[in-house]
């Protein structure tokens, strides 16, 4: 830890410069860098507050259900949450409860951490999945600040790199005082790791609810489909996008009218994705550029936030991205709840235990290749019984999962108990 603290302190000059950069590439809100620093954009509540962070946009939404249940129960607590990444900020910009406040995590250096946890002084920190930040972390710890860690996820390949650097790790760990893993082979992990209280109460990604869709949009959208054949690949990473431009083009002569419509996980990304796949040929349609799919649009590019309700009740037969190649996945939750019939890639590491549970439940199947995926697809399209099936198997699923919250806040409920107070 010390070794960390150091090169903590001496690179903490450069931090500045670096996120400059990064907000000149898109990666940064460039109007709220200073947040990234710990110098706070709003003003401190009264009162107690409990700080609540997650990484990225899937860890948000987990942790919304989680916000709204804490505002409900605990109106005199005021959740401040943090995240990392442009769109979460966006996301939670349009989701968050008005009794919430949200900044960007500060960079974990020791001074943007100190300025962070001197003024919002938080009576309670709760992380979610696998955000693991030691000079926060010890920050709290050396505070006497409970921490908690709630969906907690460590991946096989981040327990490794964590087993190899033990004292850093039972550094970041111990101050847990609760620890709910994702599944029973994450809670093993962090008990390894050196967690005291560790529990597997079930996936907290269960308990969103459905992704939201505007209505106008919603009918617009199926206006311009119509009847056409169609399948949607969702939160896409390099590679993947090709793979379906080149299953588009295979199924068409199969399926008359066959549209693959893509949404990829980083929708920056969007342009460069449509030159690539015109490149192959394709007629693409981008959705960030104003288009509307027209009977000659082959590909339609969905690169427009806040958008993925409206795809995933357009298209029944999804593929879940992220899948193939390191990504570890995606969430299938939020298809399955929307009743689509899913398929997956080789890699489902970051949600192995609900890909098992919709495998084994008859609502997705696993493939290993870009064959294997052509030919799943393909076996959907040709029998509107197979992905019928499918996708009601997926809802039930999903629906048996939903508990999960209560048992959750049951679990927390002492901490925000005392941190009320």
């Amino acid at each position: 830890m010390g070794v960390y603290r150091l090169a903590g302190h001496l690179a903490t000059p450069f931090a500045p410069a670096i996120l400059r950069r990064r907000a000149n590439r898109g990666k940064e809100d460039p109007a709220r860098i200073s947040e990234r620093l710990g110098i706070p954009s709003g003003a401190r509540p009264d009162g107690p507050i409990v700080w609540l962070h997650a990484a990225s946009v899937g860890e948000s939404m987990s942790l919304l259900p989680l916000i709204e249940a804490i505002v409900v129960r605990w109106p005199g607590v005021p959740p401040l949450v943090t995240t990392g990444t442009v769109t979460s900020a966006q996301m939670m910009a349009e989701q968050l409860p008005t009794a919430a406040i949200h900044q960007y995590v500060p960079v974990d250096l020791p001074g943007p951490v100190t300025r962070f946890l001197e003024y919002w002084r938080p009576a309670l920190g709760i992380w979610v999945e696998s955000e693991l930040w030691p000079n926060a972390l010890t920050g709290l710890h050396r505070r006497h600040i409970p921490a908690l860690m709630v969906n907690g996820r460590l991946s096989s390949k981040s327990y490794g790199r964590w087993q190899r650097l033990r004292s850093v790790a039972l550094g970041v760990v111990a101050p847990f005082a609760l620890v709910l893993g994702q599944s029973q082979a994450d809670g093993d992990r962090f008990k390894s790791l050196g967690a005291r209280d560790v529990r597997f109460l079930g996936n907290l990604k269960a308990a969103a609810p459905p992704l939201a869709a505007d209505p106008r949009a919603l009918a617009a959208m199926e206006n311009a489909l119509g009847n056409r054949p169609r399948w949607l690949a969702a939160s896409t990473h390099p590679g993947e996008e090709a793979m379906a431009g080149d299953i588009q083009a295979a199924l068409a002569g199969d399926h008359p009218g066959l549209i693959t419509l893509i949404a990829p996980r980083h929708p920056d990304r969007g342009p460069d994705i449509a030159l690539a796949l015109t490149a192959q040929g394709l007629t693409v349609g981008l959705g960030s550029r104003g288009d509307v799919p027209g009977p000659d649009t082959e590909i339609f590019v969905a690169d427009s936030l806040g958008q993925m309700g409206m795809w995933y009740r357009l298209a029944t037969a999804v593929f879940v991205g992220g899948s193939f190649g390191t990504a570890g996945g995606h969430n299938p939750l939020e298809p399955a709840r929307l009743e689509c019939a899913l398929v997956f890639g080789p890699d489902m590491e970051n949600a192995q235990a609900l890909a098992d549970g919709l495998i084994v439940k008859g609502a997705a199947v696993r493939v290993t290749d870009h064959h294997g995926l052509q030919g799943a697809i393909g076996a959907l399209l040709s029998s509107p019984d197979m992905m019928a099936r499918r996708a009601g198997a997926a809802a039930a699923f999903a629906n048996a999962q939903a508990e999960v919250l209560e048992t959750t806040m049951d679990a927390i409920a002492p901490w925000l108990e005392i941190a009320s107070q």
